[in-house]
């Protein structure tokens, strides 16, 4: 059973988000365990003090705490123990202080006013991402060169076993440590899923964040709509030890690259539209898109 540290200064904030991560919520039968224990820390600096005695499987944290900011929090579970990714919690007020996080090596966030929403999800993704399999990876280091191709049609449950191929196939040649390999893994889910709802079945991030019920129902209609079923995601991957380099490529209509909020502007950062292409930016070398909008490159290099 997999533990997680929650910290918030908020007793308030702490169980809730407790909560959230204890049990979902069933369509037919109520609320159901979801297999994660929770324990908790009033700030940075009791949270890092739990984490020497026994590591968690993921660390949850405010950002805005006494003692400790959670960007602290961030630095020292990144040099102590970097095997344990962190999911921030952010609120008004702490976007810059958010953006620097993720630089620092926070694994993904989720703002306060959509934890009911999010919060579980991404920390099972982030769980997911953090497994490790020891074996396969003494195999990886004896690869060279890795290269491959994928045409996937609009069906999110291909995302984690071709996230998880990539990570392990793609991305260890190029000596990605956990940590990295866990936020690699994150920038990938958050492209991959860019390109089949928003590129192909051209669902609005604005629809998402108004009803996010309205717009699960809309991207399940139109994924056996004519009008958008038949299109494919193309992936691309190749790497070698100098770079990894991943190219998604959906069949939509593509966007206007130069109109999006720059991500990165601490300002944005509570919106809805662009927090795949902030986890993006942040957790990748290099990201392009070309002229049309629909095909983004993914590049990752060793840290020098």
């Amino acid at each position: 059973m997999a533990s997680i540290l929650v910290v918030d200064d908020s007793m308030i904030d702490q169980r809730l988000a407790g909560r959230l991560l204890q049990s979902r919520t069933s369509p037919t039968d109520g609320p159901e365990p979801t297999g994660f224990t929770v324990t908790y820390a009033a700030n940075g600096r009791e949270a890092l003090a739990a984490v020497d005695r026994e590591a968690p499987a993921v660390i949850v944290t405010d950002l805005l705490m006494p003692e400790m900011t959670g960007l602290e929090l961030v630095r020292e579970v990144r040099a102590r123990h970097p095997l344990v990714p962190v999911v921030l919690m952010t609120a008004h007020g702490s976007e810059e202080m958010a953006v620097r996080a993720l630089q620092a090596g926070a694994a993904s966030y989720v703002p306060k006013r959509d934890l009911a929403r999010d919060l579980l999800q991404s920390v099972e993704a982030v769980v997911e991402a953090s497994k490790t399999r020891r074996g396969h990876a003494r195999l990886m280091k004896c690869l060279t060169r890795s290269e491959a191709d994928f045409v996937l049609d609009n069906d999110p449950s291909l995302i984690p076993p071709l996230v998880g191929h990539l990570r392990e196939c793609v991305f260890r040649i190029s000596s990605a440590d956990e940590t990295e390999l866990v936020r690699v893994t994150m920038a990938l889910r958050e492209a991959l899923m860019n390109a089949m709802e928003h590129g192909n079945l051209e669902m609005s991030s604005d629809l998402r964040g108004r009803d996010d019920k309205e717009y699960h129902r809309l991207a399940d209609e139109r994924r056996s709509d004519p009008r958008y079923a038949g299109r494919r995601v193309h992936v691309t991957a190749r790497d070698t030890p100098a770079e990894a380099v991943v190219v998604i490529r959906d069949e939509g209509p593509g966007f206007d690259t130069t109109a999006v909020p720059d991500p990165t502007d601490p300002a944005n950062l509570e919106k809805s539209s662009g927090r795949g292409l902030l986890l993006m930016r942040a957790f990748m070398s290099e990201v392009r898109h070309n002229a049309k909008g629909n095909e983004v490159a993914l590049i990752r290099r060793p840290e020098s």
